[in-house]
């Protein structure tokens, strides 16, 4: 029965990449990838074979707890699980948890993450093949670490799902879930450079990490190459167990979740409470844009991005900390207007296949860009002129705040037209509303990053005038020439804007059947 798991794993993923050129390029493209990194990791192991004991324990040790971190925080953080095997989908198998698990496990080894893991993990063999007794450690240590990363991850995939009494929760987690994400790149710096300031720290660390089920397994054989054999056998002792209650915690979550599946309703609402849609105009523009502001305030897959708002000041003040930080963070408008409207482009891949009804209400592809971006804007336009202005309070700069303003909402407004028209030519995979989110598809992620990219470069090339001079602007006081680039992005900002609406919208009308049917080829995926 595992093997034929196994054998549907490889089938069910061999669809969905034959179901999407995109999707396979992006495949091909993490392939490419993990192949890229392991050969820099083999390199620098086997260079590790004839480096001091000392500095080979501590980069072996030290690496492979950061690994194993990865895959406990990774699914939640960057892409999710690969859950080709989903165990909802597996209930019905006549099969025992424990043996759902052993194939579950298999096949996160056999997903390009696990690959590159197994093959890296074994590759330290060229590290420690120095002595006999850390050969004979490594046999046993190999397996461990490799077994502790999968397991650790389906576990904690399992658990917050399990843990999770509905389809609230989960999106509630899912949203805070993504502030550490958002500020990891400061978190790291600050990290990296309290350890660079003292190189001993980095030695004590790794030595009390390898105590610990994250760097216990990978520690084992350097105890044994160092003659320390029970210190090395407590290691081990620590890695076992670790693995043992993984596997517990994993049954246990994971025989909840086939017992009682997770809920995937929403609350009922109350007769006659419309909501915004009882608040804007009839007809089709009225009714589009109440449906999208209700997404920004309640879906969570929009409100991840409006998260990033409060964290922009203090990103930018982190990375211009001892030099002009205020005036680093009096470009926050400028920023969240890009950050977030780019969020539109997968509008319409948010809404799936209830695009459908749309269209069956013959609603203008006109009135629909102008209900969707309006209702985005409602939300997006407070925030940036908050982030605009607020800094210059604190400041008191004011002649240099026409050509911010002014920049900041002409990205708006360009970003917007660019979303327009985009939107209306092609869909993006994206999650579905209430569904798993740990749940990750190999070769979305490219894709959708691809999608994101491109859009966000159009908008930044036709932002550049403007921006532009506003650096130069503010760089050298030159209130006229703030002036002048402030209504320069006022301009072309409004001109975007009413471009997108119009090219947009009669794009719509004539690709709105095919945006559809791609929406319902990605739900069957």
């Amino acid at each position: 029965m595992v093997a034929t798991l196994l054998r549907l794993r490889f089938r069910v993923l061999g669809n969905q990449l034959a179901r999407s050129p995109w999707q396979l390029v992006g495949f091909l493209f993490g392939c490419v990838y993990g192949l890229g990194m392991l050969g820099g990791v083999v390199i620098g192991l086997v260079l590790l074979g004839s480096a001091p004991l000392d500095l080979a324990s501590a980069v072996v040790v030290g690496v492979g707890a950061l690994v194993t971190l990865g895959w406990v925080l990774g699914p939640i953080l960057v892409a999710g699980v690969d859950t080709t095997l989903e165990p909802d989908r597996l209930v019905t198998f006549p099969m025992t948890v424990d043996r759902m698990m052993v194939a579950l496990t298999l096949a996160g080894v056999c997903g390009i993450p696990g690959i590159v893991t197994s093959l890296a993990t074994l590759a330290t063999v060229a590290t420690w093949v120095r002595t006999p007794a850390s050969l004979a450690a490594w046999v046993v240590a190999a397996p461990l670490s490799i077994l502790t990363a999968v397991i650790a991850s389906r576990t904690m995939a399992a658990l917050a799902v399990g843990l999770s009494g509905g389809r609230r929760f989960r999106e509630i987690a899912g949203v805070l879930i993504f502030i550490p994400l958002v500020l990891a790149g400061p978190i790291i710096i600050a990290v990296t450079t309290g350890l660079a300031l003292n190189i001993d720290t980095v030695s004590v660390a790794v030595e009390v990490v390898s105590w610990t089920p994250l760097g216990a397994a990978w520690a084992i054989p350097a105890a044994a190459a160092a003659g320390d054999f029970l210190p090395g056998l407590v290691k081990f002792l620590i890695a076992v167990g670790t693995v043992v209650i993984l596997w517990v915690l994993w049954r246990r979550a994971l025989g909840d979740a086939l017992v009682r599946p997770r809920n995937a309703g929403g609350a009922a609402a109350k007769p006659g409470a419309l909501g915004w849609f009882g608040r804007v105009p009839t007809g089709g523009f009225g009714a589009i844009y109440a449906r999208s502001l209700t997404y920004w305030l309640r879906d969570p897959r929009y409100l991840r991005q409006l998260i990033v708002v409060p964290l922009v000041p203090i990103i930018l003040w982190f990375y211009a900390r001892g030099g002009d930080a205020l005036g680093a963070v009096s470009w926050s408008g400028l920023l969240i207007a890009l950050v977030i409207g780019i969020v539109i482009y997968a509008d319409i891949s948010y809404d799936g296949t209830a695009f459908g009804t749309q269209l069956a209400t013959g609603v203008s592809g006109r009135a629909d860009r102008y209900g969707r971006t309006l209702a985005a804007a409602t939300l997006a336009l407070p925030l940036t002129l908050a982030g605009t202005i607020l800094p210059f309070v604190f400041s008191g700069e004011w002649t240099q705040a026409p050509a911010v303003l002014g920049a900041s909402l002409g990205v708006l407004g360009i970003s917007y037209g660019v979303c327009a028209i985009t939107s209306a030519q092609f869909v993006v995979p994206v999650a579905a509303p209430g569904d798993n989110p740990f749940k990750r598809v190999p070769g979305v992620t490219f894709v959708q990053g691809l999608a994101f990219m491109g859009i966000w470069l159009v908008a930044i090339v036709l932002s550049a005038p403007s921006v532009v001079t506003a650096l130069i602007a503010f760089f050298t006081g030159n209130a006229v020439l703030g002036l002048v680039a402030g209504l320069i992005g006022l301009v072309m900002g409004a001109v975007v804007f009413a471009a997108g609406m119009i090219v947009g919208g009669r794009t719509l009308d004539r690709t709105g059947p095919v945006l559809l049917s791609r929406l319902k080829a990605m739900r069957n995926a």
